[in-house]
């Protein structure tokens, strides 16, 4: 929530408090019909924001790779100069990037177009070289540079950018036809507002939305089953399951603005959801000011939610859970070892207990520990809680549950994707607190804290929510620590929690 928690106030926490939620209820059930859509839609698919940063890469690399081809080619390498000529690269690559996104050239507009993305690179990439040149004009006017090495470089820069950004342009139009890439939307709220964004959407040249349904709570007398030719799929309650089962980018609200406490109570359905969340301002009667908009193609929108780690912030942390987690499986193996064969000796059964639990976006995951549970006293389900002085817990499992020892194999979870090595706490499918409540009883929009992979450590764990959930306190602590996380994650947070991890599992009074 940015620009539009300014203009209304559709926070999480007046959302939360819009209506008192009902009691839990079975998870909704889609038609036959709505199922076979989703399935269709359960492919990965590539978003522009991650086309367009990967290409700002892969143009660095392409224009620093010709400026050192072409110095060892005509240059050659070996003389006093070699390092200036490497800082040069550098420069002109970056200002070369630099130029080409102020120029628009990363716009889907521009990439999908051939003659005005061409002349627009070709003036950005002589303007960064042009830089170059008088950089070096006023900074190393007694050193010798190769005019022809740079010419040579500004021509060849041009036309190598020219033939890569055309083949790209073939691969766009291919990916578009095939929906590998787009940005797939759902239509919350259907009628005459919802056929007028449809429309819209479908007039932007070059559009890469693709409608993947509608959604609404209203009969069909006053919201019609077909809306420009898209079906109406469903209920709210059932667009929660739906964008679970598949891979969906964006929810775009159709409800008018004037209507609050109606979206208050839908968007408290929908908030729990790792997705983008816009309502349309097409037919707003209310007006901001122009930096409260976000636009998709050229039709406003207000952002009520953002989905956490999107993109290249997902990449960065899942590139971080891996390394780390591989180097201290390697690091830790030897408490791995002395662990397992400690849990052997100590009573009978395998050394590790595996345990189904909930995980991003609400899929279940089976997520590994060390057995710290007599065999057949294992709870599998989580219908009862460890407790203090528990007859069911080894000799050898009080220790390592004191020392979260028994967490350690979770760093095959981290391998394998299914957890992050920060996050919520990922709690068992079943559990219930010691009051015999389950959890979405307890707290409000529970299934919020899922937005993210859960994780091996967490924001609430090193602030002291670890443990038994004996007082609904404790539980509703933890899911606001979780919220906190996922509003404020970065990966400077990420690594201040690992580091303050081993000093928090000094206080051992809430583990047993």
């Amino acid at each position: 929530m940015k620009r539009f928690e300014e203009a209304l106030p559709f926070t999480r926490s007046a959302i939360q408090a819009a209506k008192p939620e009902p009691s839990p209820q079975a998870p909704a059930q889609l038609n036959d019909f709505a199922t076979r859509m989703a399935l269709q839609y359960r492919n990965d698919f590539i978003t522009p924001r991650m086309l367009t940063g990967t290409w700002r890469l892969a143009e660095f690399v392409l224009l620093a790779a010709l400026g050192y081809g072409l110095f060892l080619g005509y240059v050659g390498d070996g003389g006093p100069l070699d390092a200036s000529y490497l800082t040069i690269i550098l420069l002109g690559s970056v200002l070369g990037v630099v130029a080409l996104g102020l120029s628009d050239c990363y716009e889907m507009r521009l990439l999908r177009s051939r003659l005005p993305q061409l002349w627009r690179m070709a003036v950005a990439w002589a303007g960064a070289l042009s830089m170059v040149s008088f950089v070096l004009f006023f900074l190393y006017n007694n050193s010798t540079y190769s005019r022809v090495w740079l010419g040579a470089w500004l021509l060849g820069g041009i036309a190598l950018l020219a033939l890569a950004r055309l083949t790209l342009r073939s691969f766009i139009a291919r990916w578009a036809r095939n929906g590998v890439m787009e940005r797939r939307a759902v239509i919350v709220g259907g009628g005459k507002a919802a056929e007028s964004l449809i429309r819209n959407l479908e007039m932007q040249p070059g559009s890469d939305i693709r409608i993947c349904g509608i959604f609404d709570d209203r009969d069909d007398r006053r919201s019609p089953p077909l809306v420009a030719g898209y079906p109406k799929l469903g209920t709210i309650r059932e667009l929660v399951e739906f964008a679970r089962l598949a891979r969906i980018d964006m929810l775009i609200v159709t409800l008018p603005l004037s209507a609050e406490t109606r979206v208050l109570a839908l968007l408290k359905e929908l908030w729990v959801l790792p997705l983008d969340i816009r309502m349309s301002a097409l037919s707003a009667s209310l007006r901001f000011r122009p930096r409260s908009y976000s636009f998709v193609g050229q039709v406003p929108m207000l952002d009520v939610f953002d989905r956490p780690l999107a993109d290249w912030d997902g990449i960065a942390k899942r590139a971080f859970d891996l390394v780390v987690a591989s180097a201290a499986i390697v690091v830790l193996s030897p408490i791995l070892a002395a662990a397992a064969i400690a849990i052997k000796l100590d009573s009978r059964g395998p050394v590790f207990f595996r345990q189904k639990r909930h995980g991003f976006n609400n899929q279940i995951v089976d997520v590994y520990k060390f057995r710290s549970l007599y065999h057949e006293m294992c709870d599998p389900l989580a219908r009862r809680l460890v407790t203090k002085n528990d007859s069911r817990v080894t000799r050898v499992g009080r220790f390592i549950r004191k020392t979260s020892i028994d967490e350690l194999p979770q760093l095959i979870n981290v391998v394998k994707g299914e957890l992050s090595l920060v996050g919520p706490r990922p709690h068992a499918v079943h559990a219930v607190s010691s009051m015999n409540e389950t959890f979405t009883e307890i707290v409000d929009g529970y299934f919020g804290r899922h937005k993210v992979k859960p994780g091996i450590t967490g924001w609430a764990q090193i602030n002291g929510w670890r443990g038994e959930i004996d007082q609904p306190e404790k539980l509703r602590q933890r899911c606001e620590h979780d919220l906190y996380y996922i509003e404020n994650w970065s990966l400077l947070l990420d690594i201040y929690i690992l580091a303050m991890t081993p000093i928090s599992l000094l206080r051992t009074e809430s583990a047993y």
